[in-house]
């Protein structure tokens, strides 16, 4: 195999790699809680990589009009997955994606925030209006009250 053949096979590897990566970085899993789809964040965040979770999660909301809430479980972000992503770009980002989610009438949650982030939104005074919660089971247990419904657990 000459190295030209070898290099072309080697960039469509990692093309297809890319597009396995970019697929599954996002999962949104629709919750046992009715009309409410969680998306779990772990990882690395940069630009792109955010832009990819706003994009699919609000085709997926077109796609399925019984969802009225969204929630974002950063639960599985570390400090140094954020840290070549800027705090303030971050903070905009998420501010962005909640005004797109409510402007198509969807209730978005946030969920499992680090305490450097939160640390680093305070510092740097940005004004961030979202809805909170310490964990997913705590944003779900608000929801089920607010419906006036209740999930057995065996």
């Amino acid at each position: 195999m000459s190295q030209e053949q070898e290099i072309l096979e080697l960039k469509e590897k990692i093309t297809y790699y890319e597009r396995i990566i970019k697929t599954i970085s996002t999962p949104i899993i629709p919750s046992i809680v009715p009309r409410t789809i969680l998306i779990p964040i772990a990882g690395y965040m940069f630009r792109e990589r955010f832009e990819n979770i706003q994009t699919k999660t609000l085709q997926y909301i077109g796609e399925h009009k019984e969802i009225e809430h969204a929630v974002f479980d950063f639960t599985g972000v570390n400090v140094e997955d954020v840290e070549a992503f800027d705090y303030n770009e971050l903070a905009i980002s998420i501010s962005s994606l909640n005004s797109s989610l409510r402007l198509m009438g969807i209730r978005p949650i946030y969920v499992g925030f680090n305490p450097r982030f939160i640390r680093e939104i305070v510092h740097a005074s940005i004004q961030v209006d979202i809805e909170t919660y310490k964990s997913f089971r705590e944003a779900l247990n608000k929801l089920l009250v607010e419906s006036n419904k209740s999930i057995s657990v065996k």
